[in-house]
């Protein structure tokens, strides 16, 4: 049976589920949710998809999931990759998802949205301007913890890897520079350098070009 991922190629929540479920090997197909038409707002996706109406969501069967995070060990446990070798690698995998959902990617995103989804004229400057500042301490830890290591978590692509790089391959300015962070550039290097990797745009459906 084909997992259905609902999800929408500015997100980069859907991302990190997208790129996991590609790189697993597992069968699935992205169903686009029309976020910036209020899909995710709406009395059907709240009752019938996510009654916290976010995305992404995934659907395998009598398997309902949302939050990147769970769906990312849900493929684990369906795949047999990215769970970590052992025990130990698994806690440490959970530590740096919590870390990247409170420090990198709930700021990222955020910032990622106020300036670039925004009208000019309501973007809130100093939030943008403390964000941003935010961001390069959060910036700094990742690129510190990668400092002679090809991974976060052991020595292979970890769900660690998936969720950190969720909105890093994002080509929207929200304060982030690959030339400035040597080892964190290296990293997502290796990453798209992984056979089947995508970027977000090409991998699901949904893009600023479609609104341009």
């Amino acid at each position: 049976m084909t997992i259905k991922l609902h999800c929408f190629g500015e997100s980069g929540h859907s991302y990190k589920a997208a790129l996991a479920l590609e790189l697993s090997g597992l069968d699935w197909e992205p169903v686009k949710i029309d976020f910036f038409a209020g899909q995710g707002r709406s009395p059907e996706f709240r009752t019938g998809l996510n009654v916290m109406g976010e995305a992404p969501v995934m659907i395998d069967g009598d398997v309902k999931l949302t939050q990147s995070g769970v769906i990312q060990d849900y493929i684990s446990e369906k795949s047999g990759h990215f769970g970590g070798a052992n025990a130990q690698e698994r806690r440490e995998i959970l530590r740096w998802v919590l870390w990247d959902n409170h420090k990198l990617s709930s700021m990222a995103g955020l910032t990622r949205f106020l300036m670039n989804f925004l009208p000019e004229d309501k973007q809130p400057k100093e939030v943008i301007n403390f964000n941003l500042a935010r961001l390069k301490g959060t910036y700094d830890v990742l690129n510190t913890h990668l400092e002679g290591r090809d991974w976060i978590v052991g020595n292979t692509l970890t769900n660690a890897d998936l969720t950190c790089c969720g909105y890093l391959f994002y080509p929207e300015p929200f304060g982030f520079d690959r030339s400035e962070w040597r080892n964190i550039d290296a990293w997502l290097t290796r990453l798209s350098e992984t056979p089947g990797w995508k970027a977000p745009y090409d991998l699901m459906p949904g893009s600023p070009a479609d609104r341009a």
